[in-house]
């Protein structure tokens, strides 16, 4: 395996580190004034659209989606997977910048996998475009939905119509304004086999039926991307919003799950880089008992570890992208779920050390880290909790073994 970028994605690297100086770091306390000013937890600051004119301008739009349309020309994973790293150091602003935020990511590539040409250009086209943003509503409130059988949401076909009956949690993005359709799960056949009862349908969230209950909160932050909890009550839609064949939901809900996974976990090594160079800065800035915090052997120790975990993890996550470009997404699922385990209790360990270094200004919003926290400990349930990831992985090793003795 070789990890050496292409002379594409370095001249595309060099672009986005440029871009992050020159403007998305600067454009970090003029988010912040805005949203202040705008007493609005989920307002849309102009700066955002501002920072997407620019990034299209130097072509730095679009770098998720690893297939060739007619709008993209396709990046590999493992070219991909630096750059996600770097936009991963300013999480609120430079994905969204780039047009390469989630959950729009995953379902740009079920639209783009699964989709008719009429869905395509009805609901793709505009979301490549970054007109308008979508959300995945799956998992839901009253059943374990670690297990995606377990989806209760119906999704009942009455002539020409879907009618679609259930309640959604954690649908990131459905309270924006500027989310306009949601791919939903649910049960199309409760008698056809286990694997094979679900279907993705489109919604446009302006159809009669739906109602945002509230938006969550993750540890106590309103995040704008918005977390709503729906009740869908009777909400119809066309037959032709099925996206893919009926009874297809779970496959397709594993093929958009792999790649968004690796795109979490290489935006939280990005983090993690950030959060080491804040405690660095943070060390070698403050004085106790004498002499500077980085002089003190158990923050060197904290610096070092973290050094060692943050490119250990990096490592595997670029094994994991050259594996899914090699082989393909099947073959690299092990290594998936691995990095999905991974990256992001790295990157918890690694921002809880900054956290410590940085005493009482850790945990309070001078500084980005408290809320990196947050949003990193989410993600050790989103997109598959751990102990799911790690279930797979053991069943796998121990019938890889059992077939070698048989």
């Amino acid at each position: 395996m070789d990890f050496e970028l292409s002379d594409k994605a370095k001249a595309l690297q060099e672009t986005l580190l440029l871009f992050m100086d020159e403007q998305v770091y600067p454009a970090e306390a003029v988010y912040e004034q805005q949203m202040h000013e705008s007493g609005d937890p989920e307002f849309h600051p102009p700066i955002i659209e501002d920072l997407k004119v620019e990034a299209r301008r130097r072509g730095l739009w679009n770098l998720f989606l690893p297939h060739a349309t007619q709008w993209t020309e396709g990046l590999a994973n493992a070219e991909y997977a630096p750059l996600a790293e770097i936009s991963g150091r300013s999480p609120h602003l430079a994905p969204e910048a780039m047009n390469c935020a989630a959950p729009d990511t995953g379902n740009m590539e079920i639209l783009t996998m699964f989709g008719t040409p009429e869905q395509q250009e009805r609901w793709l086209a505009p979301l490549l475009e970054g007109e308008i943003r979508s959300c995945f509503a799956m998992t839901e409130p009253d059943v374990a939905s670690s297990d995606a059988t377990n989806i209760a949401t119906r999704i009942d076909r009455d002539g020409d119509e879907y009618v679609i009956n259930g309640r959604k949690w954690w649908s990131s993005g459905a309270g924006r304004e500027r989310c306009k359709i949601a791919i939903v799960m649910g049960r199309t056949d409760p008698s056809a086999r286990t694997h094979a009862q679900q279907s993705f349908v489109l919604m446009p969230l302006d159809t009669p039926g739906i109602t945002v209950v509230r938006n969550l909160k993750v540890f106590g932050y309103q995040d704008r991307e918005t977390h709503a909890e729906l009740l869908l009550e009777d909400v119809r839609v066309p037959v032709s919003n099925l996206i893919g064949p009926e009874g297809g939901g779970f496959m397709m809900s594993q093929a958009r799950l792999g790649p968004g996974r690796i795109h979490h976990c290489m935006r939280a090594i990005g983090m993690a880089e950030r959060a080491l160079e804040l405690m660095c800065r943070r060390a070698q800035s403050r004085v106790a008992f004498g002499k500077p915090i980085a002089e003190q052997g158990v923050v060197q120790d904290w610096i070092a570890e973290s050094r060692i975990e943050i490119d250990q993890a990096r490592l595997l996550t670029m094994y994991a992208a050259w594996l899914m470009d090699s082989a393909g997404n099947k073959a690299a699922r092990n290594e998936v779920s691995a990095i999905k385990v991974v990256a992001p209790n790295v990157a918890l360990r690694v921002v809880d050390r900054a956290i410590q270094v940085h005493g009482g200004g850790g945990v309070c919003e001078d500084f980005p880290l408290a809320e990196m926290y947050a949003g990193l400990r989410t993600l050790r349930l989103a997109d598959g909790p751990d102990e799911v990831h790690k279930m797979v992985i053991a069943r796998r090793e121990l019938r890889r073994h059992a077939e070698a003795a048989g």
